[in-house]
């Protein structure tokens, strides 16, 4: 009788892996490496690594007169553009003391939501797209394009709308924008029901999502995460609803905060969905305030060179992803001494590190796709 002895290593024994995804090329959309250490197909444990795409926006702003950091905030979350403008110049605005003619606050109210709405449709075509479902993605597209022609006719811009000012907006809409403008929300609105219907109400895609990569209200809280996110794990919180600003303490008939409790995957989406078509609500209300209201200024006549009094102050936003927050610190001078960006995607990542673990490697995607984040916005 003959023995043999056959080695087979560590094989033997299961034995952890620690795999890294990403980070990807430079030139990308976005770079982020998650840290993976794993148990066979399980995800033991996940470390979010964030920088390689460090932007310095916050020193920078140190050195830019108060006009020039508009330029520097438009850009982290691209996704979001007006947005991000809209908190830096309102942080200003506070600090001056500054009153924003009428005019100009309901257009801001209105171009916010409609750059949410853009925001918002990127997410709703990627996400099934990253899922294997391509089709989403050209339907998100038709219709970004058609909100994206309006939003270029009055800034200039497709991505980067610079239209933001302190003490208002660059300059008064063109002659007609407002009937073109509520033609294409009409448009958008009644074509709105193929992401129901294509999307959510998919066998596949409901399989892949429900269930799986469950956000708990305590995490939540513990990281700071905000926006459709934490919204989807039954944290009902909308600074629109709970500290208005802009013209939203007068759209609360028409604001609708959506929530769910499931904090999953799926929750996640519906609540974006969902909000899309409010935000859509709100921007037909917005034309209907802005057809009744007399001609007026656009926004205030402010000296050549322009400087905050000495102070502090925080301003912030209900973003498309989530809150963001901007403490503005001043010496008097016409440059910022300290501007701290509070980015909602910053937060929002961090909730991987709890997310993950427990996983299948095959699941990852699906729960990286559904917190909805812009890597500039992380690395600003």
């Amino acid at each position: 009788m003959t023995e043999t002895t056959v080695g087979i290593g560590g094989a033997a024994e299961s034995t952890d892996m620690v795999l890294n995804i990403g980070p990807q090329h430079p030139s990308t959309h976005g770079v982020l490496r998650l840290r993976l250490v794993l148990d066979g197909e399980r995800i033991v444990s996940a470390e979010p690594v964030v920088g390689y795409m460090h932007r310095g926006a916050e020193k920078l702003f140190e050195a830019r007169d108060y006009r020039q950091i508009v330029m520097l905030a438009n850009r982290h979350d691209w996704l979001s553009a007006f947005s991000n403008e809209l908190g830096v110049v309102m942080a200003v605005e506070r600090m001056l003391g500054m009153e924003v003619p009428e005019r100009a606050v309901w257009m801001r109210t209105l171009l916010a939501e409609l750059n949410r709405v853009l925001n918002h449709l990127m997410f709703l075509g990627s996400y099934p797209l990253e899922l294997g479902g391509i089709t989403p993605i050209f339907h998100a597209f038709r219709e970004r394009e058609e909100l994206q022609a309006v939003m270029e006719e009055i800034s200039g811009g497709r991505m980067h709308y610079m239209f933001n000012r302190v003490g208002g907006l660059k300059e008064d809409l063109p002659a007609g924008w407002l009937d073109r403008a509520r033609a294409a929300i009409a448009d958008v609105n009644t074509r709105m029901h193929v992401y129901d219907d294509l999307v959510r109400g998919n066998e596949i895609f409901r399989a892949r999502t429900r269930g799986v990569g469950v956000l708990s209200a305590e995490a939540v809280h513990a990281y700071g995460v905000s926006g459709p996110i934490a919204r989807a794990s039954g944290v009902d919180f909308d600074l629109r609803r709970d500290e208005p600003y802009l013209a939203y303490g007068e759209l609360q008939d028409v604001l609708k905060v959506v929530t769910r409790t499931e904090g999953d995957c799926l929750a996640r989406f519906e609540v974006l969905l969902e909000q899309t078509h409010n935000a859509l609500d709100l921007a037909v209300a917005c034309l209907d305030r802005m057809a009744e209201l007399a001609p007026g200024p656009i926004n205030q006549r402010l000296p050549k060179v322009l400087k905050a009094p000495e102070g502090e102050t925080y301003a912030w936003t209900e973003n498309p992803l989530g809150i963001n927050g901007y403490y503005l610190v001043s010496k008097g001078e016409k440059t910022p001494y300290r501007l701290k960006l509070r980015s909602a995607s910053y937060n929002n990542i961090q909730a991987l590190a709890v997310l993950l673990p427990g996983q299948l490697v095959a699941d990852m995607v699906s729960i990286l796709g559904s917190l909805f984040f812009v890597v500039g916005d992380i690395d600003k």
